[in-house]
């Protein structure tokens, strides 16, 4: 399909080899509830992409997934081609008003105001006294002292360890109702290299509710962990656990 004049408009960005399919269309609207692309109730299999003057429709054809926990959803166009795009700007795609403000005028225009404003603000600011408080500098350092450090999470799927601590819930605030859950205490990846999450939690699925799971049980699975916070305590959270083993001890 040869591209129309308004293609052009459209930079293609190739995916870095394989990418992640979705598993199946479960999986397809927890990771779209997740990117905030449409809710539950009312579930897209095709996506609008704008460029200039360019729209057109476009589908999930999967994702990319890094340690840090940041995804880069994998859309096909029309034409059978793939690009990569980050999920908060396609959704700001999906937004009436998106583009019109670069349709008006050009982008240097904009970029140009909005810096001469800035800097406009930031020499009328008045100063304040208070800014220099030494004691307030020293609270806010004390603070980020004790923050945890960030785990350098494996992107690929790999084995884990871990003891099923208790059955909970976590409220959609895309569905308004609670979903059920699982929070895991001593996860550790046993693929190399190892590493130790400490407290995780992962989605009460059908598949595990298949495997008659009690609080206390040692386990062991495949998954993939993501930077995605229960709570202020648990951080991490384990995507899609399979091929889940009871371990008994001896």
């Amino acid at each position: 399909m040869a591209d129309t004049p308004a293609e052009e408009w459209v930079h293609y960005i190739a995916p870095k080899g394989e990418f992640i399919s979705f598993v199946d269309d479960e999986d397809y609207i927890s990771k779209g509830l997740e990117w905030k692309l449409f809710t539950a109730r009312s579930v897209k299999r095709e996506l609008l992409y704008k460029s200039g003057s360019y729209q057109g429709k476009v589908k999930l054809a999967g994702y990319e997934q890094y340690g840090n926990g940041l995804d880069t959803v994998i859309v096909e166009f029309e034409n059978g081609m793939l690009s990569c795009i980050n999920p908060s700007y396609l959704k700001e795609m999906q937004s009436a008003n998106f583009g019109k403000e670069l349709l008006s005028g050009p982008v240097s225009d904009v970029t140009s105001i909005s810096s001469e404003t800035e800097t406009e603000a930031s020499m009328t600011k008045p100063s304040n006294p208070l800014s220099e408080d030494h004691p307030k500098k020293e609270k806010t350092k004390s603070k980020k002292a004790t923050a945890k450090p960030k785990l350098d999470l494996p992107a690929e799927k790999v084995h884990f360890t871990a003891i099923i601590k208790e059955f909970t819930a976590k409220m959609n605030h895309f569905t308004g109702e609670e979903d059920e859950v699982i929070l895991l205490s001593e996860v550790k990846v046993t693929t190399e290299p190892e590493l130790a999450i400490g407290d995780a939690w992962c989605g009460y699925s059908k598949t595990l509710k298949k495997a008659e799971l009690e609080e206390g049980d040692q386990i062991e699975f495949d998954g993939k962990v993501v930077d995605k916070k229960y709570n202020k305590e648990i951080r991490y959270k384990v995507n899609n656990p399979s091929k889940l083993i009871k371990r008994v001890e001896a």
